[in-house]
C-alpha cells in the first residue's frame, strides 16, 4: 500500500518520521515552513498538494487539524469506491482518526496501523464497526501458529456466549507486534489487531490478574487482560483470562454510555 504522510508543523514532522519507518512504502510531504532539519518533499499549499496526490496513493495520512484536511480534500473527493483512505492524526500523536474511506478505502485499517506505530488511540466512527463492543485480548508464546490462536479465540467467545460478529478488534502487547502467528490469525479472522504499549500496561491502574510467568518472559505483569481492557473505552472484563495451551485469551466489552459506570482508571 502506497501511503502519503502530510504535515504542516515541526511537531507533525516528528510524528511523520516515526510513521514512515513503520508503514513501509510511504512518502513524506512537509510544508515549506517546517524546519529544514527534516527530510521529505516540500509544498506551499495543502489544497494544491492534496489535489496533486489524491489519486496517486492508497492512503493519505494528514498530521493536521481535521478542518484543514476537510477543506483541502473538498474538491478531490469523488466516490467511496475509488477514493483513497484518509487518516488524520493530531500533532501530538494521540489520535488517529479514520476520516474518509473507512471500509472501501481502507482508512479504518490504516488508523489501526498508525495507532500501533505511534501508540495513539484509533478513532473509527463507521456505524457497523462502532456498534461492535467486544475486544479480544491475546497473549501467546513465541512461535504459536495462527490456527492455534484462532481456536483459542473461538473457545473463549463460545464460553462467553459472544459471536465473532460482535468483536471490534483483537489486542495484544507491543512486544508481540512481530509475532507471525498472531498477525496471521488476525488476517484470517478478518479482525483489526491493536498493540498496546508495554509502558501503558505497566502503568495502568486497571485491575487485572497478574502472571509471574509473563513477567519473567516479557517483563509485563500480564498481556491478555490488560490488552483487552486498554484497547477500548469504558471497558469491563466479561471473560477473565482463559488459557488454551500456549495461548491466553481474555474478553472485555465497551459500554456505549457514560451513564453505565466507567471503570476506575479509564
Amino acid at each position: 500500500m502506497k501511503t502519503a504522510i502530510i504535515s504542516l508543523s515541526d511537531e507533525g514532522a516528528r510524528v511523520a518520521t516515526s510513521l514512515k519507518e513503520g508503514l513501509g512504502d510511504a512518502h513524506i510531504f512537509l510544508h515549506e515552513k517546517v524546519s529544514d532539519t527534516f527530510g521529505g518533499r516540500r509544498f506551499k499549499s495543502i489544497i494544491t498538494l492534496s489535489g496533486q496526490i489524491f489519486s496517486r496513493y492508497d492512503n493519505l495520512v494528514y498530521i493536521a487539524p481535521c478542518g484543514v484536511v476537510v477543506r483541502a480534500l473538498a474538491k478531490s473527493i469523488r466516490h467511496k469506491g475509488t477514493d483513497p483512505g484518509v487518516v488524520v492524526v493530531d500533532a501530538g500523536g494521540r489520535f488517529a482518526v479514520s476520516l474518509l474511506g473507512g471500509h472501501e478505502g481502507g482508512a479504518n485499517d490504516a488508523a489501526i496501523a498508525v495507532s500501533n506505530i505511534i501508540g495513539g488511540e484509533p478513532v473509527i466512527t463507521t456505524t457497523t464497526e462502532a456498534l461492535k463492543s467486544v475486544i479480544v485480548g491475546i497473549g501467546c508464546r513465541k512461535g504459536v501458529k495462527a490456527p492455534v490462536i484462532i481456536s483459542a479465540v473461538d473457545a473463549a467467545l463460545r464460553k462467553a456466549g459472544v459471536e465473532r460478529g460482535e468483536v471490534r478488534l483483537l489486542a495484544s502487547a507491543d512486544v508481540k507486534r512481530n509475532e507471525k502467528g498472531l498477525l496471521a490469525a488476525a488476517y484470517l479472522l478478518g479482525m483489526p489487531l491493536r498493540f498496546i504499549r508495554s509502558e501503558e500496561i505497566r502503568s495502568s491502574r486497571r485491575k487485572f490478574a497478574r502472571s509471574d510467568f509473563v513477567e519473567e518472559k516479557v517483563k509485563l505483569p500480564a498481556v491478555a487482560e490488560p490488552a483487552a481492557l486498554l484497547a477500548g473505552r469504558r471497558t469491563r472484563l466479561i471473560l477473565p483470562r482463559m488459557t488454551s495451551g500456549p495461548v491466553t485469551v481474555a474478553l472485555a466489552r465497551e459500554s456505549f454510555s457514560w451513564s453505565e459506570s466507567a471503570p476506575e482508571g479509564h
